[in-house]
């Protein structure tokens, strides 16, 4: 493969099954960044990543401490996330295996 045909391959402009998934991976990316602002520095340092799901917030977290402490505030994460433009209903979170 040629380096012409693996970037056209990976641009997220194009209609092809991986732009899409870069052009998602962006928009996470984004969010992630987005919600960590909104929040307090204190709560956000344990986001790892957000994901959207229908109508909930995932997040991934670094221990099972900070998931504890992300569904004990969860209010105030579906607060930040609506002053970013991401109304959600529920919030669940998740504990990375990698972290």
């Amino acid at each position: 493969m040629t380096a012409k045909s693996l970037e056209s391959l990976l641009n997220p402009g194009s209609d092809g099954d991986l732009g899409g998934i870069v052009r998602k991976a962006r928009t996470l990316a984004d969010l992630t960044t987005g919600l960590k602002s909104a929040l307090a520095d204190d709560l956000a340092s344990g986001i790892i990543a957000v994901n959207l799901r229908e109508d909930a917030l995932v997040l991934v977290c670094s221990s099972s401490a900070w998931a504890s402490r992300l569904r004990f505030e969860e209010q105030q994460v579906r607060e930040a996330a609506a002053s970013i433009g991401q109304a959600v209903e529920h919030v669940v979170v998740r504990v990375s295996r990698d972290a």
